[in-house]
């Protein structure tokens, strides 16, 4: 389309485009081909599909979103290459599956491995830094889970899907409260300081002697609770 065959207010190019109006009867077959693609393309890549996708899986995803783009809209194009693409992104992302199986370094190369984001009620910082996980989204995941404080965890786990596994502690210790500042009422109602002085940003226990946390290296300590 040329430039000057664009201006603001033609309602019928901006709403209906620049093709006959049959074409819309068309589409309507195209999504329903389209349609069955798809679902016979997430059928075939298993059961995974339907659940929380892992790397290759959601890049067959959206190369499967990039290849029936063209054919809805664009009316000169054809299904069958959308078909092609299909049945070459299920190969690709089947034959990756079966080879991780077999090969855990492949595995570990294309689909990434867990990370370990607090050991022993301490949170491990350089960790979360490579992964991307903030203090803040780390304490939400627990609050999530009924955690008030980092004493009541043994493990949170990263995992390669990007999921959240949580191991409790069962010996009561207390730990670095994980409540929002924001809500000192809830806080004074669910829980109790301890004489036990923990490190205010990675909760790793401080010893009055000590000048600086020997986690994380932070001077700030503050009475954890229980």
């Amino acid at each position: 389309m040329k430039k000057e065959d664009i201006h603001f207010g033609d309602w019928q190019r901006m709403l209906l485009g620049d093709v006959p109006g049959g074409f819309y009867w068309e589409v309507v077959l195209r999504i329903a081909v389209i349609y069955l693609i798809l679902m016979v393309s997430m059928r075939l890549m298993g059961k995974r599909m339907a659940s929380q996708l892992s790397r290759n899986e959601m890049i067959a995803m959206v190369s499967l979103a990039a290849a029936i783009g063209v054919p809805l809209q664009a009316p000169d194009r054809g299904i069958l290459a959308a078909v092609i693409i299909a049945a070459v992104v299920i190969f690709i992302q089947q034959t990756m599956a079966r080879l991780a199986t077999r090969n855990q370094r492949l595995e570990s190369i294309t689909q990434g491995n867990l990370s370990i984001l607090i050991t022993d009620s301490r949170l491990d910082l350089p960790q979360m830094e490579v992964t991307g996980i903030t203090r803040e989204k780390a304490f939400s995941q627990l609050r999530s889970h009924g955690i008030r404080h980092l004493g009541e965890v043994k493990r949170l786990y990263f995992e390669a899907d990007g999921s959240f596994t949580l191991i409790l502690n069962n010996d009561g210790r207390p730990g670095l409260s994980i409540l929002p500042e924001a809500d000192p009422e809830f806080i004074r109602q669910s829980c109790r300081a301890s004489e036990l002085l923990v490190c205010r940003r990675c909760g790793q226990p401080f010893a009055v002697t000590d000048s600086a946390c020997g986690n994380c290296g932070s001077d700030e300590h503050i009475h954890a609770v229980q």
